[in-house]
């Protein structure tokens, strides 16, 4: 059961977000948190901003208030330490549709990795912490609606109210287990976390589950009908699993169909056949004619770089073992690839290659150097 909490204040306004921040810039901490529209919309955006100081909730409101800039000295100060749950999401929302930049960072959930928690997630550290059990009835709810009921407001103030407390206990274990250092490095890399993938981007089709089982005709097929989709989601703002589901286009792919009546008794409803059903069923006839389609291409590694890879992973796995921690949390996955890329390491390389890990460096070093030599 949740403790009574008084409800969290409302900023809406320009003023009010203006008086706010006079508030925030004499922190030395603050929790923060955000809330989004990625199950109800295709063009995803940040719908609520949650703030705690150890003394009050916010929730700034960026459907109402077309400009945030003065949240942005808050982010990017060294002096003001933010804390954030699982941050990657939200820093991701927060560049994306405000450029916002970040400076001092701690995420209860890297360190509760760090500690080798097996239940990380926020509901999970604070039923384990303070007895506090969360309703999660508002977790997947549409964050863009307004006015927000009073079980969301709820919701979203409890999201950063226990953030700084558990910030503290964490800080503490971590310092007993000597891995404060290690969790600092995590915290000072996630500042950066970018939603660029350095991998090329893969057409809707191949993201279907069953499409290895079809062949070149329907492959075609698949991407026409994918493509027809995503134009609709685009359309209506709505996400492509809403507008048809991927079941629905597999049968519709699979289906001996010969007439637009036919869609029906391939899983479409009436509502949707009203819609777009026309509009799909001339995406699946220009399928059937299209060229096949090619699966995006991925980089293969020289052999001698996919050997280091192994080697380094078989290393990690059994470290993590005597840790009892996630084998990301012993070297994570930036570190593994560029190690792995470089030829003839040597102790001087290697400290280079992890100059901004240096506690990783301290302990693994040798280790890493044993396991590929």
């Amino acid at each position: 059961m949740l403790p009574s909490i008084n409800d969290p204040v409302l900023i809406d306004t320009p003023e009010k977000l203006k008086d706010l921040v006079t508030i925030l810039e004499k922190e030395k901490r603050l929790a923060v948190d955000t809330e989004a529209n990625s199950l109800h919309a295709y063009y995803e955006r940040v719908c609520l901003i949650q703030f705690s100081t150890p003394f009050e909730d916010y929730l700034v409101d960026p459907i109402v208030m077309d400009d945030l800039t003065y949240l942005g000295p808050i982010f990017s100060n060294p002096a003001i330490e933010t804390v954030f749950h699982a941050v990657e999401y939200d820093l991701i929302g927060l560049q994306r549709d405000f450029a916002f930049t970040f400076a001092n960072i701690f995420d209860t959930m890297v360190a509760a990795r760090t500690l080798g928690y097996k239940q990380v997630g926020l509901a999970s550290l604070l039923l384990d912490k303070f007895g506090i059990e969360i309703d999660k009835h508002n977790q997947k709810a549409d964050w863009g609606v307004r006015p927000l009921s009073p079980s969301m407001v709820s919701y979203a103030g409890i999201d950063t109210h226990y953030l700084l407390e558990l910030r503290d206990i964490l800080q503490a274990e971590l310092e007993e287990k000597g891995l404060w250092q290690l969790a600092q490095e995590d915290f000072k890399r996630a500042c950066f976390v970018t939603n660029i993938n350095n991998h090329p981007q893969k057409a809707s089709w191949e993201k279907i589950d069953g499409r290895k089982d079809l062949d070149e005709q329907q492959l075609s097929v698949l991407n026409e009908l994918c493509l027809c989709r995503n134009k609709i989601a685009s359309k209506m703002n709505r996400p492509v699993f809403k507008v048809l589901d991927d079941k629905v286009l597999m049968k519709l792919v699979l289906a001996e169909i010969n007439n637009y009546a036919e869609f029906e008794a391939a899983g479409m409803t009436e509502k949707q056949l009203n819609r777009f059903g026309q509009t799909m069923y001339d995406a699946l006839m220009r399928g059937r004619h299209a060229p096949p389609v090619k699966p995006t291409e991925t980089e293969r590694l020289p052999e001698s770089q996919v050997k280091r890879l192994q080697k380094l992973k078989l290393w990690r796995k059994e470290r993590a073992k005597l840790l009892e921690v996630e084998s990301d949390v012993v070297l994570p996955k930036v570190y593994m690839q560029t190690i792995a890329q470089t030829r003839g390491l040597t102790p001087e390389k290697l400290a280079k290659l992890m100059a901004d890990t240096p506690w990783r460096y301290q302990q693994y070093g040798p280790d890493i150097l044993a396991a590929l030599s």
